[in-house]
């Protein structure tokens, strides 16, 4: 019995001893270009769909319409399309120096999968140690939706709103 309790009382020192040591003297990875860390993803992403899966709205206080699609569209292109991209244009610097990459929305599946909710959930709150903001404090609620929905409908919309997320990105 006293062996195993020495063994218990070792391992709950080693453990944050050995995790202290792992961050303390620059073993951890920090740089955009590095791999990450041990179960990094499978953490962040147990977490995410979890908090998600808890808080994300199930419906939309807006109704799918032309209009709202293309208010997301321009509200997609001011603060979106840097990290996320556009249609038919490539990947940005910023988006290729990012850690993790941020998905270009509309390349592939995008988000067209997800319920509308779970896009305005990570609108409004951001993705913790991603680079994704959150907007809650800049978009009103009825833009978070806008832009949801626009996404979350990304593989159907209009034409013209289409054309506004082809333009080519406004250079400074």
């Amino acid at each position: 019995m006293g062996r195993l309790l020495l063994g218990i009382l070792i391992g709950l020192i080693a453990w944050p001893l050995a995790a202290y040591i792992y961050f303390h003297f620059g073993f951890a990875p920090v740089a955009t270009a590095a791999a990450p860390m041990p179960f990094e993803k499978q953490l962040a992403h147990m977490a995410l769909k979890a908090r998600i899966r808890k808080e994300a709205p199930k419906n939309s206080p807006l109704s799918v319409s032309d209009a709202n699609y293309l208010a997301g569209a321009h509200l997609y292109r001011t603060h979106c399309a840097v990290c996320h991209g556009l249609p038919g244009q490539p990947e940005t610097a910023i988006a290729k120096g990012m850690f993790p990459r941020p998905p270009q929305l509309f390349k592939g599946k995008g988000v067209t999968d997800d319920p509308a909710g779970e896009t305005y959930w990570k609108v409004a709150n951001g993705i913790r140690l991603s680079g994704m903001p959150g907007f809650e404090k800049v978009l009103s609620e009825t833009q978070r939706w806008q832009l949801s929905l626009m996404l979350a409908n990304g593989n159907k919309l209009p034409e013209d709103v289409r054309a506004v997320l082809q333009q080519p990105p406004v250079s400074n």
